[in-house]
């Protein structure tokens, strides 16, 4: 795994405008970090996946390899709530894409697992960085996405700009970066 790699979806853009407030607050030794991104996915996934972080200066850094084909990040402090995740490599292909304003492969179906839940978003801008008149902020909890897929396959889901979040529907419907949310207990 490449670990120059943008990171993942939702908080990376919030990574790289960390808030002072994150600044200020004590860094988590290596051991933390892996605590936290191994609690964004299933044990059996978790044990065995990659796990990177930013650094200070935006770059990632593996602080474990892996060796069953996903990459898990811990939780960013500067966001809200809790919101490690752990994706598959056609979903860190699908994240590298979004991060770089490219569209993401054709035909590259990926999954993603946020089991601790998403930092508060848009559900319709894909690069909206807070709360604004008409994107459509939501909260989500515990879910997994699937990214990806081809545009017919979101059609047979909710993709509503006020989603009912209890249910799957689709984020940034109508976008490249479009992917469906399931929620999950």
């Amino acid at each position: 795994m490449n670990a120059t790699y943008p990171a993942a979806l939702l908080t990376l853009a919030l990574l790289a405008t960390a808030s002072a407030d994150a600044a200020e607050k004590s860094t988590p030794s290596d051991q933390e970090l892996i605590a936290s991104a191994m609690r964004a996915a299933p044990p059996g996934v978790a044990k065995d996946a990659t796990i990177v972080a930013m650094d200070a200066q935006g770059k990632m850094r593996t602080l474990r390899e892996g060796k069953n084909g996903f990459t898990c990040m811990p939780d960013n402090p500067a966001t809200p709530g809790p919101d490690p995740m752990c994706m598959d490599k056609n979903a860190w292909e699908w994240v590298a894409a979004y991060m770089a304003h490219k569209p993401p492969a054709a035909g590259k179906i990926g999954f993603m697992y946020m089991l601790e839940g998403g930092t508060d978003a848009s559900n319709t801008d894909p690069y909206a960085t807070g709360p604004a008149s008409g994107n459509h902020w939501i909260k989500t909890g515990a879910h997994v996405m699937v990214v990806g897929a081809d545009p017919a396959f979101y059609d047979g889901y909710p993709k509503n700009a006020e989603p009912d979040t209890s249910a799957p529907y689709v984020m940034w419907s109508g976008t490249p970066y479009q992917h469906l949310m399931a929620p999950v207990k």
